[in-house]
């Protein structure tokens, strides 16, 4: 059985907000039931977003598993780039601002809003 794939929003050497993949083996349980290790959490929020919600560039607050549950949303990153994740996927959102930095929405963090016509429902665990 393949790995599961965890898309990482994080913050890079020079403070800019960046993709990156890693994978997570699912190497416990049963041939027909295949798992990963468990993983610690500090807990989860959920989250409904309305028709045209839009952020302004920010930067998360502690990293955390964001899992869509319905209605679509776009990440945007400094570089203009967007990546739209609907229904079922996911990415783990890890750009918090580096430590003794001032926040520059010229610079940090990334956007965030809701595609369509559907609201959008989120789930966040801490990680």
């Amino acid at each position: 059985m393949s790995p599961f794939t965890k898309h990482i929003l994080f913050t890079d050497t020079d403070q800019r907000a960046k993709w990156k993949t890693e994978t997570i083996e699912l190497d416990q349980g049963k041939p027909e039931s295949r798992l990963s290790a468990l993983m610690a959490s500090g807990g989860y929020q959920l989250r409904q977003s309305p028709a045209g919600f839009r952020s302004d560039f920010h930067c998360t607050g502690a990293p955390q598993w964001v899992f869509i549950l319905r209605g679509e949303m776009a990440i945007g990153l400094q570089d203009g780039s967007f990546r739209h994740f609907k229904p079922g996927e996911h990415f783990y959102s890890a750009d918090v601002l580096p430590a003794g930095a001032v926040f520059d929405g010229a610079l940090h963090g990334h956007c965030s809003r809701q595609v369509g016509d559907s609201p959008l429902v989120t789930l966040f665990v801490r990680g």
